[in-house]
């Protein structure tokens, strides 16, 4: 928890992304540390359409978005839970836009919302009130976040937001969210029943716990952690690459597992990512 992460991992053209918008990472209050990776605002002022392209992480995201110029209203401030992504993200940014994201930690989401596993939010997009227990008069309207144009003032209105959901300690949530910080840590974790015994339980229990406190199961964690590594390989010179060497370091039989992988994902190839 030294502060948020520097990397692009998970982002398809990361210069390209970068040079088009104001991408930015924020600590959140110190309470909160333990559940979230950190705050990202993105705005942007585009004079032509770009198609942003992300590899999803294994975490539940909060988004706050607006799209458009004009009063609240015509900008259609809105707020939604994403869940785990399971396939390339795809976004066309166009004209002006900006949004406010909480990514979470992978297994530490459902403290924020405990009465469902976090496996049901996988692959959808809910609105934010449908997924938080919030009392009308302390529901922050998206426009609470975004309408601010300083950092410091969307930081402090997401704080005060997450802190008056009162996440519920459980035991269960650290647990998963530590065995989950394992694998991105460490590579050579690539099995599911060694992370199974490092964790104290079955293989059959850990895959409940993942798909309780994560969303997704953790044979799918390990293969997400090793396609992101991949990723930015291949985002630095994909014609460099020694794809069979790459792929015995991380842990695929062989090359043609991995570019199945890659391209199941991405829907290209390694090499088409080439400059």
């Amino acid at each position: 928890m030294s502060g948020p992460r520097r990397d692009t991992r998970g982002i398809v053209d990361p210069a390209g992304l970068l040079t088009r918008v104001r991408f930015r990472r924020h600590e959140p209050a110190p309470a909160l540390r333990p559940y979230l990776e950190h705050y990202w605002f993105i705005d942007w002022d585009l004079p032509a359409p770009w198609r942003s392209r992300v590899v999803p992480h294994p975490s539940v995201n909060l988004v706050f978005q607006r799209y458009g110029t004009g009063d609240a209203a015509a900008r259609g401030d809105f707020a939604e839970v994403a869940g785990v992504g399971t396939g390339l993200d795809v976004r066309t940014l166009e004209g002006t836009g900006r949004v406010c994201g909480v990514q979470f930690r992978p297994g530490a989401f459902r403290p924020f919302a405990p009465g469902h596993p976090v496996s049901d939010w996988t692959g959808r997009n809910v609105p934010a009130r449908q997924v938080f227990r919030v009392p009308d008069p302390a529901r922050p309207h998206p426009s609470d976040v975004l309408g601010p144009d300083d950092d410091p003032a969307r930081v402090a209105a997401l704080d005060a937001f997450l802190l008056a959901l009162g996440p519920r300690p459980d035991p269960r949530a650290d647990h998963a969210t530590a065995l989950a910080a394992l694998v991105r840590a460490d590579r050579s974790v690539r099995r599911v029943d060694r992370l199974a015994r490092t964790g104290g339980m079955s293989v059959r229990s850990l895959q409940r716990l993942f798909a309780a406190y994560v969303g997704v199961g953790p044979k799918w964690v390990v293969l997400r952690h090793r396609l992101h590594e991949a990723l930015e390989r291949a985002g630095r010179d994909a014609a460099e690459v020694d794809w069979a060497r790459l792929a015995a370091e991380l842990g695929y039989s062989d090359q043609p597992h991995l570019v199945r992988d890659f391209t199941a994902t991405l829907g290209v190839p390694p090499t088409a990512l080439a400059p």
